[in-house]
């Protein structure tokens, strides 16, 4: 349902938009759950990429995708 839901918001919101950065962590976490840790890290390190450009790197949603891949890598 995670992978359906971001394919959609691609489509409709694009790769950038806050949405679709939140559905790329969400995926991630679920990957990470799954012990899925190398898609997991590719989808954390997309979500911090993408917030970074758009948010830059004091945003809260930015330091909260920094937490999570720190706590995947840990």
């Amino acid at each position: 349902m995670h992978r359906r839901d971001l394919e959609g918001s691609e489509k409709v919101l694009r790769r950038e938009h806050l949405d679709t950065l939140t559905s790329v962590s969400n995926l991630g976490s679920v990957l990470e759950s799954q012990g899925k840790y190398k898609e997991a890290e590719a989808m954390h390190r997309r979500a911090l990429e993408g917030y970074k450009k758009v948010l830059r790197l004091k945003h809260p949603h930015t330091l909260t995708s920094v937490y999570c891949l720190a706590h995947l890598l840990h």
